[in-house]
């Protein structure tokens, strides 16, 4: 990664020199009430040169683990650097936030935007600010998202194949899973890497949830990740990952054969052989039980926990395929 060598960091007008700290605010849009509505940028840098990493959540404002995650890393400090700059914007998108829902009030998914326009959709807008006032001064980018609706994500990391710089970097930050997904058009992590700047994108858990291992497993990676860029403070100390990333190459959704109540019966992260029992799908009247069986042998890494569901619905995602290069 390079080294940024320029004094002075200039977002939104305002000048950051090096060993200070800034909070900037984007005025994202007025509401209906005229109120203003911000979107704050925390930025922390080192006296002494080095990468920029942006850290960023809330993209779609129903999923707080990924928010919960970015504000215990600077609630606990670990934003600011031993060497470089670190910029962290822990809800992107606030109005889905304070809305609790997952897109912008236009009915827009923020991660299919990108890289957006000045002039387009308040969704469009708040893209085109990301891509044009922060990502051209980044070198990497850690975004956190969680599993949507009901369904909850095991903690992994989301990377395009045949990268070696973020497969290491992946392995580095230590998810019990890598799972080789193509960058979506019009996302976030698609506009980054078109401008030459890498992104791992951490999913876990699911919206409208906190969950300690997923939040755990989210700041530690980072720890892990910041501490191999030289970046973290000598004072936060690094643990080892409990066991070696699995590499998820290829992967199928299986969905329900019936509407009805909802029962998974298998855990995530779970190794399970093909014809398992991994849910029960009943009725309310006691006269159905449909038995889930796993198609194939393969990790279940995505679990609907909703208990209705209908016919269509994707209950599990499940491996079929381990990357065979697991180094």
């Amino acid at each position: 990664m390079k080294i940024e060598n320029k004094d002075y960091l200039n977002i939104l007008g305002e000048k950051i020199a090096l060993g200070k700290s800034a909070t900037v605010t984007f005025e994202v849009a007025k509401l209906h009430t005229r109120n203003t509505l911000d979107v704050p940028i925390i930025i922390e840098r080192s006296r002494k040169p080095g990468p920029t990493v942006l850290i960023t959540a809330g993209i779609h404002g129903d999923e707080i683990n990924g928010v919960e995650i970015v504000r215990q890393i600077i609630a606990k400090g670990i934003n600011k650097p031993k060497t470089g700059t670190i910029i962290c914007v822990p809800v992107i998108n606030v109005f889905g936030f304070l809305n609790m829902d997952r897109l912008f009030p236009d009915g827009r998914d923020l991660n299919r935007v990108f890289p957006g326009s000045s002039n387009g959709s308040l969704a469009s807008r708040v893209a085109h600010f990301v891509m044009t006032e922060i990502v051209p001064h980044v070198d990497f980018v850690m975004d956190f998202h969680t599993g949507g609706a009901d369904r909850f994500n095991a903690a992994q990391i989301r990377i395009v194949k045949d990268d070696p710089r973020l497969t290491e970097l992946a392995h580095v930050f230590g998810a019990p899973f890598i799972y080789y997904s193509q960058n979506l058009n019009k996302s976030f992590r698609n506009a980054c890497s078109k401008v030459g700047v890498p992104m791992l994108l951490f999913e876990g858990g699911k919206s409208f949830n906190i969950h300690d291992n997923i939040t755990n497993t989210g700041v530690n990676g980072a720890k892990r990740v910041l501490h191999h860029l030289g970046m973290l403070n000598s004072k936060f100390k690094v643990s080892k990952p409990k066991t070696q990333a699995l590499i998820i190459g290829e992967s199928k959704w299986l969905r329900a054969k019936f509407s009805g109540m909802y029962k998974p019966t298998v855990a995530i992260n779970s190794y399970v052989e093909k014809d398992d029992v991994i849910g029960n799908i009943t009725d309310p009247y006691g006269s159905f039980n449909h038995f889930v069986k796993a198609p194939n042998a393969g990790y279940i890494f995505n679990v609907n926990e909703s208990p209705i569901i209908y016919q269509g619905d994707a209950i599990f995602h499940i491996s079929i395929d381990l990357d065979h290069d697991q180094s």
